[in-house]
């Protein structure tokens, strides 16, 4: 196979290196086109532009394939899910040892407590302030805080305490957005709590009243992070990395993630699902009549949760949290009707012949919200809690973009379509 393409622009025929990624993805290199051509590629979504290499993620669509560092995303739903030894993969490349992974706890547990002034800006945030806003402004106020880690550093040693410190304080963060809004007072995080049960205890404790937390409940959670660990170049993932190129620190990069993130186009999905769920109780809608209006292209109800723009198949990460969800619910009991609502659209949906053939499965979205809801999770805090599990795939992007030699700062092109050269019109002549 010939290592080039040829484009052909009419007067000049140029050769295009073809570039294969290490599962047999192939790319064009189209990085001189623009000083060799004068042409550029035009590509709104960046649906089809690579901007990058790199070895943290691998995805297949099409066949429902979701691999970290290699490993399928099954292999992480073990007995005991632990995100934190997830989160050691992603950011160092490798599966730490039984000493590598209890040195790093450690440091997350150093590293738990929020400097007591920090919390002083919770309190100019009125109650009804959005969690995300105050999570990517925490984010970036913790930077004034430890003005060490404002240099950029791709050392191991440098990113050992960036990114312990902030895997720790996020949740410590998001736990006070909660609190706040709803007038609680805050609460310290346990040592001897592993990462998602601190999570849950620094959430729902009270002053006289420690949350129990239940295993079931607790590797739901972590299984809920780890899945959401890293997703490739998604549109937040690709803001860290934009910003990032600026050589902007790590604290900036990530606070810019979680707006991204903020979107219901990204991490607003699962929200967007228990909106749907209350207005199909609302309207006392039946799930067979729901998949009806789904398939009637002229009906503009829209069935959320269901099939994904990269999945072409089963969400790999859904079938993990379906059954998860199954004992999270069993556990609960949980007498609630959207969850009766989302059960029943499930079977309906996985039954239906237009939804098999179409491969339009529930997706992780669908199982998350379903589950977080159960716990207790308030459905504002839901983007809140994607962005703790995907914190560790920033970071990895973030690390892996620093050390990629000749990197340069991001500047996406445009096909200009306003005015032609023009005359400034003075005042006085203006109709």
């Amino acid at each position: 196979m010939s290592k080039f393409a040829k484009l052909d622009l009419g007067d000049k025929i140029i050769e295009l290196p073809i570039i294969e990624g290490s599962e047999n993805e192939k790319g064009l290199d189209i990085s001189k086109l623009r000083s060799e051509t004068g042409y550029i590629s035009y590509d709104p979504g960046y649906g089809n532009t690579g901007s990058c290499s790199s070895a943290i993620t691998y995805i297949d669509g099409e066949k429902g394939i979701l691999r970290y560092r290699g490993i399928p995303i099954e292999e992480f739903n073990r007995e005991k899910p632990d995100f934190l030894e997830t989160a050691y993969l992603l950011i160092f490349g490798k599966l730490p040892n039984k000493t590598e992974l209890d040195e790093y706890k450690v440091l997350v547990g150093n590293n738990e407590h929020l400097h007591e002034a920090m919390k002083h800006h919770f309190e100019g945030f009125p109650t009804t302030a959005p969690p995300m806003a105050m999570l990517s402004s925490m984010i970036n106020t913790m930077s004034c805080f430890h003005p060490e880690l404002l240099e950029r550093g791709e050392n191991e040693g440098y990113c050992m305490t960036a990114s312990s410190l902030l895997l720790s304080k996020i949740r410590t963060i998001a736990a006070y957005a909660y609190r706040q809004s709803r007038g609680m007072p805050s609460i310290y995080p346990i040592p001897s709590l592993d990462y998602a049960a601190n999570f849950l205890h620094l959430m729902f404790s009270l002053p006289n009243k420690r949350y129990e937390v239940d295993p079931d409940i607790e590797d739901a959670m972590n299984l809920i992070f780890i899945l959401h660990a890293d997703h490739e170049q998604n549109c937040s993932t690709s803001t860290v990395r934009m910003v990032g190129s600026s050589q902007a620190n790590l604290f900036a990069s990530c606070s810019a993630g979680v707006c991204a993130l903020w979107g219901p186009l990204h991490g607003g999905a699962n929200l967007a699902v228990i909106k749907m769920l209350e207005e199909i109780h609302k309207g006392d809608i039946s799930a067979e009549k729901c998949i009806e209006m789904a398939k009637d292209k002229d009906n503009p109800f829209k069935l959320m949760g269901f099939g994904h723009r990269v999945y072409k198949n089963y969400d790999p990460r859904a079938r993990i949290l379906k059954k998860a969800g199954d004992k999270v619910l069993a556990k609960l009991k949980v007498k609630d009707p959207l969850l009766d609502i989302a059960k029943k659209l499930e079977e309906a949906a996985l039954k239906d012949p237009y939804f098999v053939e179409r491969k339009l499965f529930p997706n992780v979205d669908f199982y998350s919200g379903i589950i977080m809801r159960a716990i207790g999770i308030p459905t504002n805090m839901f983007t809140v809690l994607f962005s703790i599990g995907r914190l560790p795939g920033w970071i990895a992007q973030w690390r892996e973009q620093v050390k990629t030699p000749g990197v340069k700062i991001s500047r996406p092109r445009q096909i200009y379509t306003g005015e032609n050269k023009r005359s400034y019109i003075p005042m006085k002549d203006r109709k």
